[in-house]
């Protein structure tokens, strides 16, 4: 088994992932932000039998120097680290070029120099924008719509050119909407199952006619140990997505089915984005990661969906993680 090194392994996708590698045998190096508390964000919340079983690496991938330094060893990085709040974009757009697109260089940079075998870069599917066909393929034009999405197609051209110039064995994992335990409530999902979970009625929210292709937490992590494998990926995009669209709407209703409860929405102003800024649609096709990984979700489709949500209000209903969010605060 490989030396793999996660950024962002402090992270929602990137601790579920640390915990993924560690039960595969991998030797995992989890590249933790810098901070005073000595924190490791939801790796110090991580299942007992991977506790104790990975290194960990505080550093900051804006410096160039601890990027290089977390490195070396390494025989595969999995690039996660990256500011992704949409809304916190719009006035600091500035941190978003230095952590996505500046930390990327440095991840690719290093990788170059020292010569890892593999380094798989995360892209999102708001590069695209509002969908001009859907399925969403890898060819479909890339859109900034906020400072956040122009950052990260930024981040990717990057990554992509390294490869380009110089060979780096670089691929590039484009998932859709993630969600599952310990998402930030600034996302949607988490937004909705803890408010119903603190017993809330009215749920506060944006807009709810976007549609959006949700893809749970494990098949996202499946997706990057796939894209690690493949030599196929190299060089490339890939989508990794449930294959299925619904709006925001139909996906609160199908949460509160799950949870039991009835519950009213309430439109908050504050959290809708300028109005050129939203992504209207988002439908994944997955076909490439299927044929080219051999990777397709378990959990697709509306009844996949349903799982998922289940197994995600499950944990976020434990008092002990609810505890962890602020409920009455609108998370950037």
């Amino acid at each position: 088994m490989s030396t793999v090194l996660v950024t962002g392994a402090d992270g929602f996708i990137g601790s579920h992932l640390t915990e993924y590698l560690v039960r595969q045998g991998h030797q995992v190096k989890a590249f933790v932000l810098y901070n005073s508390f000595g924190s490791w964000g939801w790796l110090d919340h991580c299942a007992p039998d991977v506790r104790g079983n990975f290194e960990v690496f505080a550093g900051d991938v804006r410096d160039p120097h601890g990027v290089r330094t977390a490195m070396q060893g390494c025989d595969n990085v999995l690039h996660l680290a990256a500011l992704i709040a949409i809304p916190y974009s719009y006035h600091s757009p500035d941190t978003y070029v230095d952590v996505n697109v500046k930390g990327t260089l440095n991840i690719v940079q290093a990788a170059r120099d020292l010569g890892v075998s593999k380094v798989v870069h995360t892209s999102t599917s708001e590069v695209y924008g509002t969908a001009r066909f859907v399925p969403i393929t890898e060819e479909h034009p890339l859109q900034g719509q906020s400072p956040y999405s122009a950052s990260k197609i930024g981040a990717d051209q990057i990554a992509l050119s390294f490869h380009a110039s110089f060979g780096t064995p670089v691929a590039v994992l484009r998932p859709f909407n993630t969600y599952g335990p310990r998402q930030s409530a600034r996302a949607v999902i988490p937004t909705v199952i803890t408010q119903i979970a603190a017993g809330k009625k009215q749920i506060k929210l944006g807009a709810l006619h976007p549609t959006r292709d949700f893809s749970y937490v494990g098949d996202t992590v499946r997706g990057f140990v796939a894209a690690m494998e493949s030599t196929a990926a190299i060089g490339t995009v890939t989508n990794v997505g449930s294959g299925f669209e619904i709006s925001i709407a139909d996906t609160v209703r199908l949460i509160a089915a799950v949870m039991g409860q009835e519950v009213e929405i309430v439109c908050d102003d504050q959290r809708i984005r300028p109005e050129n800024s939203e992504v209207e649609r988002l439908f994944a096709s997955y076909s490439k990661a299927r044929e080219k990984l051999c990777w397709e979700p378990e959990l697709g489709g509306l009844d996949g969906f349903q799982k998922g949500l289940e197994k995600t209000a499950a944990w976020f209903s434990d008092p002990a993680n609810l505890a962890r969010y602020k409920i009455d605060l609108y998370n950037l």
